[in-house]
C-alpha cells in the first residue's frame, strides 16, 4: 500500500494580529529565514515513505510558487475550499492514483516544528490498525470549566484528555467517506479525527513531542523560532 500526504494551506490567518497588517497569511510568515509552510513541508518530505504530497492552496495564492519545495518532484498543488474539510477533500481528489486501502497523512501548514521521527513512528505504529490515528500530547495544566460570567464552574479530570496534533493518518477511502459525511450533514469539523469519530470509529492517539506547536498567534512565532533552534542544536550535538 502507498502513503500519501495532504497539507491544507488555503487559510488566511485571521487570528495572527500584527502579521495580518501586511496581508501575509500565517503559513507564509517568516521563520528563521523561510516561511512557516516551508518548514512544515520539509519535515514531511524528509519521510521517504511518503509517495506524494498535495499542498492545498487558496485560489489567489501567489506565494507558494516562490518556495524552494515547490519544485520538489513529490509536491503537487490543489485548489482549496471554503472550509478545512473541503480543502482536504480537494486534496484527496488530486490523488488520482490512490486506492481505497492506501494511507493519507494530513498535516497542518502551520505546524513547522513537528519531528520527522514522530511522523515515521506514527506511520510504523498504525500500519496494522483498522482505523488510523494521530499525534497528540496529554494535558499538563488543570482544566477548568468556566461559565458565561467568566467564573469557574468546575474542575475537569484531565487524566484522559489530550491535545490533538497533526499529522493525522487514516485510510484514503475511510477518510474521504468521513469528510463527505461531515460536509453533507453540515458538521463543523476541526480536524480529520473528528470526522472519523463521527462515523463511530475510534482513532488511536500516539504521544508526540510537545515541540509540535501550531502557529495561531503572532507570539507563537517566537516560540517556534526557539524550538527550531533547539532542535538544530540537538541534531548537531548528536553528530559530534
Amino acid at each position: 500500500m502507498t502513503i500519501w500526504a495532504i497539507v491544507p494551506a488555503a487559510g488566511i490567518g485571521r487570528r495572527m494580529g500584527s502579521i495580518q497588517s501586511n496581508s501575509l497569511p500565517k503559513q507564509y510568515a517568516p521563520l528563521l529565514g523561510k516561511p512557516v509552510l516551508e518548514h512544515a513541508l520539509e519535515r514531511l518530505l524528509a519521510v521517504t515513505a511518503i509517495e506524494k504530497l498535495v499542498v492545498v492552496l487558496h485560489p489567489e495564492d501567489r506565494h507558494f510558487k516562490t518556495l524552494a519545495v515547490a519544485d520538489d518532484e513529490r509536491v503537487v498543488t490543489a485548489r482549496g475550499g471554503g472550509e478545512r474539510q473541503q480543502s482536504v477533500l480537494n486534496g484527496l481528489a488530486a490523488l488520482v492514483e490512490a486506492r481505497e486501502e492506501d494511507w493519507v497523512l494530513v498535516h497542518d501548514a502551520v505546524r513547522p516544528c513537528v519531528l520527522s521521527a514522530d511522523i515515521v513512528r506514527l506511520i510504523d505504529s498504525l500500519m496494522n490498525h483498522p482505523v488510523g490515528g494521530l499525534l497528540g500530547a496529554p494535558l499538563d495544566n488543570t482544566l477548568k470549566l468556566v461559565d458565561e460570567q467568566g467564573e469557574v464552574a468546575g474542575t475537569a479530570d484531565r487524566s484522559r484528555y489530550w491535545h490533538a496534533f497533526t499529522p493525522q493518518l487514516f485510510r484514503f477511502g475511510l477518510l474521504r467517506r468521513a469528510l463527505e459525511s461531515g460536509r453533507d450533514s453540515g458538521q463543523s469539523l476541526t480536524d480529520e479525527a473528528s470526522a472519523i469519530e463521527a462515523l463511530g470509529e475510534r482513532p488511536r492517539m500516539l504521544a508526540s513531542s510537545k515541540h509540535n506547536i501550531k502557529i495561531t498567534h503572532a507570539d507563537d512565532l517566537a516560540l517556534a523560532e526557539n524550538l527550531l533552534a533547539l532542535q538544530a542544536n540537538t541534531a548537531r550535538e548528536r553528530h559530534l
